[in-house]
């Protein structure tokens, strides 16, 4: 019996998950959480083999979240399911200790076996996924302005250029409005733009954008 954790903020993403699980043997869904801090006190309760985890849940950025999970429980294998189909978010989560990535339209589809892969110790990543990072192995590494940000710089980059407002993105993150202007600050120094309308230019010319954002 492969037991696993649910972290989404969205009680109806939630439902979903735990019903295509239950419909297959061989899982037990031990345990739900909605935000950072419920998925880590979660974790520390509850002994699991998989976490299925959002990574654009209330508080903490998600790949700092994984990093945290994995130093408390290193042996708990994280599935990412999230909306951002972008290369660099997958590569940034499994840099942080993931061990799937895929989306959440694939999610019903690829849900079974992705949890069963990952459980088994092997690595999933969607189809879709996949091809995304072919199109981009012969693109220089490191070479474009966005890899030298951070990983909490990369999620508030992406917010700005879907949309957010600074005052929303702090909202999201539990975090200051003066702290995610700092941020932004930063990030425009890093990828030496001028203001947001730049960033934004740059995210549609690379592809940085999920499909029907609204910016």
């Amino acid at each position: 019996m492969i037991k696993v954790l649910l972290a989404d903020d969205h009680t109806l993403v939630r439902d979903g998950l735990r019903h295509i699980l239950q419909s297959a043997s061989g899982f037990e869904v031990a345990g739900e959480a909605w935000d950072s801090g419920t998925t880590i006190a979660l974790i520390r309760a509850t002994e699991a083999h998989v976490l299925v985890l959002d990574l654009s849940m209330p508080g903490r950025n998600g790949v700092d979240l994984i990093k945290q999970i994995k130093d408390e429980k290193p042996a708990l294998r994280i599935l990412v399911l999230t909306m951002h189909a972008e290369q660099q978010y997958a590569v940034r989560a499994f840099k942080a200790g993931a061990s799937g990535y895929m989306t959440k339209e694939s999610a019903s589809a690829e849900l079974v076996g992705a949890v069963t892969k990952v459980a088994s110790g092997g690595v999933y990543v969607s189809l879709a996924m996949a091809e995304r990072f072919a199109q981009h192995l012969n693109e220089p590494v490191e070479a474009l302005p966005h890899h030298r940000l951070s990983d909490r710089e990369y999620d508030v980059f992406r917010r700005i250029v879907s949309g957010q407002s600074i005052t929303e993105i702090a909202h999201e993150l539990c975090v200051s409005v003066k702290t995610i202007s700092t941020h932004k600050t930063r990030i425009l120094e890093k990828m030496q733009m001028p203001n947001e309308n730049g960033l934004v230019r740059y995210a549609i010319r690379h592809k940085l954008i999920d499909d029907g954002a609204d910016i």
